[in-house]
């Protein structure tokens, strides 16, 4: 990430939120593409060294995504992402969680709301997010899992993509 980008990342214990703010280096239509087709997706939404694939995406409320996240030995976590309100280029909001192949929620671990927001920062685009979970210790468990480092990464993987996009 450049230096100068703006990155916040606050955890708020009271709303068991977390917010994550992100500027970007990119017009916001490219940056809400990124976030919202699964060819694009696939390139960037993990932590490196981990990819990403897509089984199914239907991008529209009452949508959704079941994608893995993939280490370099091929072991696969995956995830389950249900769309509920979309207003294109501005913001989504969605349910997450773990999930197996088949796509069946992992009830033993958190999941939470998801509003994604897209602004534009002069010629620059800020996406901020905010994770609301159900408890404290849902919230907690996800900073223990290592949440804020695999949002580090993973964003920065997406500042390559765009850096690629808009040669």
């Amino acid at each position: 990430m450049k230096n100068n980008l703006q990155f916040d990342f606050v955890t708020d214990k009271v709303k068991n939120t977390l917010t994550i703010r992100r500027e970007f280096l990119a017009e916001r239509p490219l940056v809400w593409d990124c976030y919202t087709k699964s060819e694009l997706l696939d390139r960037w939404f993990a932590p490196a060294p981990l990819t990403t694939k897509t089984k199914s995406m239907d991008f529209r409320e009452g949508g959704h995504w079941h994608y893995a996240m993939i280490e370099p030995n091929g072991t696969e976590y995956w995830g389950y992402t249900e769309y509920l309100k979309i207003r294109p280029i501005d913001y989504y909001t969605s349910t997450d969680a773990f999930s197996n192949e088949a796509g069946e929620i992992n009830q033993d671990l958190p999941r939470a709301e998801w509003l994604v927001t897209f602004l534009d920062k002069g010629e620059n685009s800020l996406v901020e997010t905010v994770v609301t979970y159900k408890s404290l210790a849902d919230l907690e468990k996800v900073v223990e899992m290592g949440m804020e480092m695999g949002m580090t990464l993973t964003l920065a993987k997406l500042d390559d993509l765009l850096a690629e996009l808009t040669k």
